[in-house]
């Protein structure tokens, strides 16, 4: 390795090859290159001379490593990737300024010093350059230097490090994929769009869905979705875009071909279109999140539809009471029992919704109000028969006045007595029969009261429904028949379990 000497004695020594404002250049021209394998720069080779000017002269990170004995010459941009190894680098073997990473870099010296060259724009090493372990990157190129009869004397490298950039881009794509998780995991659809022609860069499940799984991605928002081209879609997105201002949709109508070769699904949808900053702070795609709210919208409206009937019925129920009652406490308490059965009923109704109402949770929930004295007495029998809202809702107060009726007067009110609650599907008919037995004798009632014009009236919703009560001595019978159509759930399963049989204060199916 080259030794400092006297700057101004090296100076007068020094061709001009050395002559760089340059550190390197200046610690060149100070170095004792007597005792160094390349002997003194007045008599390098016109090769190395070359390449040596060309890398002092120059800002990009260069190398020259030249010879058999492989000595290493270097720029500025170059010293600063040799960490804390520069400057006792600088005229020494290049196998000695990167020992600890010589298992990768020898085989491209190698390859050079036979006269192939090798270019890369990412190599990652592991270097100690620092005296710590530090992941590093480069992009590089090893081109072998020949003379002029073709002789390779050595090899010239111009390089970057690039581990910045590369942290950089890892840091960014670590970004990316946290983002697209947690688009992927988002409540709702979401979707993003690049450029003014809004090609979906990235869909998430939902939004697939909604738009029927056509495989948005990599396409333009009139390419994947055309029914929306018609319906002002575009033009939002252009707006959005041309703006850089977001845009909020509440309660949009439109209509999605979400099946192929079936009509549109016209479909309500709250959504917002945002844009995403590009470079110099232009839009460069819009962000997209929508919620479908169809289903919310029709639960809204057969929400206010129920509760609009619910008072209809309520009002028809006072007035039927009040008229036919003997004194007002009587009325009172009539008409707080009814709305109570109503109240269990609609209870029952909203806590099924999903699976629907069974006619076995009804009779549970009009006995609970005579639990203390319809305990064994009373037994159910029949299939898990899951009833819509409307006959539900009848069907309780139905129950509830031969239920009221069997304790106050019936085979309730007596020890012995008992009452037997069946119902079955019989083809395509519903059917329920009250049976009671081993009660006070049984009579025709003198008169019609509200009570009796309740059950009378049959189950609201169904067709063809019809109600027979048979006053015969040993015990009332009520017999109930409808079309099943309307008595089950809409698209459910008329007995989905084996048949129930339970005595009605066992607690138990």
């Amino acid at each position: 390795m080259a030794t400092p000497a006297s700057a101004c004695s090296a100076s007068l020594r020094s061709p001009p090859v050395l002559y760089s404002k340059s550190e390197c250049g200046t610690l060149m021209r100070g170095m004792d290159w007597s005792a160094n394998p390349l002997g003194l720069p007045e008599r390098w080779p016109a090769e190395l001379r070359t390449v040596v000017s060309i890398a002092l002269g120059s800002t990009q990170p260069m190398l020259i490593v030249w010879g058999p004995e492989q000595t290493v010459l270097y720029n500025d941009g170059y010293a600063k990737m040799c960490g804390l190894r520069h400057p006792a680098a600088l005229g020494g073997s290049f196998r000695d300024l990167w020992f600890d990473i010589w298992d990768q870099v020898e085989p491209i010296i190698d390859a050079a010093y036979a006269g192939i060259s090798t270019a890369m724009d990412d190599i990652g090493f592991i270097m100690h350059r620092n005296g710590y372990p530090e992941e590093t990157h480069f992009s590089f190129s090893y081109t072998p230097v020949r003379n002029a009869a073709g002789e390779v004397l050595g090899m010239f490298c111009a390089c970057n490090e690039t581990t910045t950039e590369v942290m950089q881009r890892r840091r960014l794509q670590r970004e990316q994929d946290r983002l697209r998780h947690i688009f992927e995991n988002a409540i709702g659809a979401v979707a993003v769009t690049s450029g003014p022609d809004h090609r979906f860069t990235f869909a998430n499940a939902e939004y697939e869905l909604l738009t029927g799984n056509r495989g948005v991605t990599g396409k333009t928002v009139a390419e994947a979705l055309p029914e929306v081209v018609d319906q002002g879609i575009i033009q939002l997105l252009d707006q959005v875009y041309a703006s850089g201002r977001p845009y909020h949709g509440r309660s949009h109508q439109i209509d999605l071909q979400r099946s192929p070769n079936q009509p549109l699904e016209h479909r309500i949808l709250d959504f917002v279109y945002y844009p995403i900053p590009g470079a110099e702070d232009e839009v460069s795609g819009i962000f997209v999140q929508a919620l479908d709210v169809t289903e919310h919208h029709r639960l809204h409206h057969e929400l206010a539809h129920r509760l609009k009937n619910q008072l209809t019925l309520v009002m028809a129920i006072v007035n039927m009471t009040f008229r036919a009652a003997e004194d007002l406490d009587d009325a009172r308490e009539a008409v707080m029992n009814r709305i109570a059965v109503l109240s269990r009923a609609h209870d029952a109704i909203i806590s099924g919704e999903v699976q629907g109402t069974t006619v076995d949770e009804l009779m549970r929930s009009v006995t609970a109000l005579q639990a203390g004295q319809s305990d064994k007495r009373l037994t159910c029998d029949g299939p898990s028969v899951h009833i819509a809202p409307k006959p539900s809702l009848s069907l309780s107060l139905i129950l509830h006045e031969l239920m009221t009726n069997a304790v106050k007067y019936g085979a309730l009110s007596v020890p012995e007595g008992r009452v037997l609650v069946q119902w079955q599907v019989e083809g395509n008919r519903f059917r329920l029969v009250w049976q009671e037995s081993g009660g006070p004798p049984v009579s025709q009632p003198e008169r019609t009261g509200s009570g009796t014009a309740l059950i009378e009236a049959g189950l609201n919703g169904t067709r063809n429904c019809a109600v027979t009560l048979t006053y015969a001595p040993e015990g009332l019978c009520c017999d109930i028949r409808a079309e099943l159509v309307g008595v089950v759930m809409p698209g459910g399963e008329p007995a989905t379990t084996p048949p129930v049989r339970r005595a009605a204060g066992g607690g138990g199916h």
